[in-house]
């Protein structure tokens, strides 16, 4: 994975027909997405229950671009090695899912993943002041974790914070909730370069229907790349 900041588009197959994953990822990168995000819940740290590292290990094997495996779980650390067998190219843990994130972030990198840290709506840009240096990736929440379809939260200050305290790093900044052609563009333009997108991009769609995740695909990256016009 080489670093560039441009706008990618990483639609979130929360939101895909479950009973088709494969065929739903195939059809969204044919479609031009440029990374798949899965989202990992545990019924604890956030509420509702979502995947293991058998369907990460299962969805990897249909993924051509980036897997990007958001965890919204509490604790973290144990399961760092097996989301790693499972072909997770990024790992994202929450700033708040534990005591420890520095260590968390440290074995990530260790497991050979790239390592993503991610802050709440109520949790400050600063958190991450101590982290930079081990991190590949920050995700912004835009709503509060937990499931998908909720109304987007205007994190554009937080985000200008931390475009700022990344200077040349090379870092990507996520966001996650609540992104469409409308939040797009104040987003990129205040610094984020990934943005996560579930209903955006699945609302219309199916797998014998695939164009219309590559209309939403472009509608939200054409609204985004708009900001540099």
């Amino acid at each position: 994975m080489s670093f560039d900041r441009s706008v990618k588009i990483a639609p979130s197959i929360l939101s895909a027909d479950f009973a088709n994953f494969g065929a739903e990822i195939e059809a969204i990168e044919d479609q031009g997405a440029d990374w798949v995000h899965v989202d990992v819940m545990d019924g604890h740290f956030v509420p509702n229950l979502t995947f293991g590292p058998p369907a990460v290990a299962a969805f990897r094997k249909h993924v051509k671009t980036v897997m990007d495996v958001h965890l919204m779980i509490a604790p973290v650390d144990p399961y760092i090695d097996a989301f790693s067998q499972a072909g997770a190219d990024i790992l994202t843990a929450h700033v708040e899912a534990g005591p420890h994130i520095h260590r968390t972030l440290q074995a990530i990198r260790g497991a050979g993943m790239k390592a993503g840290v991610a802050l709440n709506p109520g949790t400050p840009a600063e958190a991450v002041t101590d982290l930079l240096d081990l991190t590949d990736l920050i995700c912004v929440m835009t709503v509060n974790p937990g499931f998908g379809g909720q109304k987007f939260i205007d994190m554009t200050t937080k985000v200008k914070k931390l475009r700022a305290m990344i200077g040349d790093r090379p870092i990507h900044i996520e966001i996650d909730g609540g992104v469409d052609p409308t939040t797009a563009p104040q987003l990129v333009q205040a610094g984020a370069d990934v943005l996560v997108a579930g209903s955006a991009v699945f609302r219309g769609g199916s797998v014998s229907q695939p164009e219309v995740y590559g209309q939403n695909i472009r509608a939200i990256r054409e609204a985004a790349q708009g900001v540099y016009v």
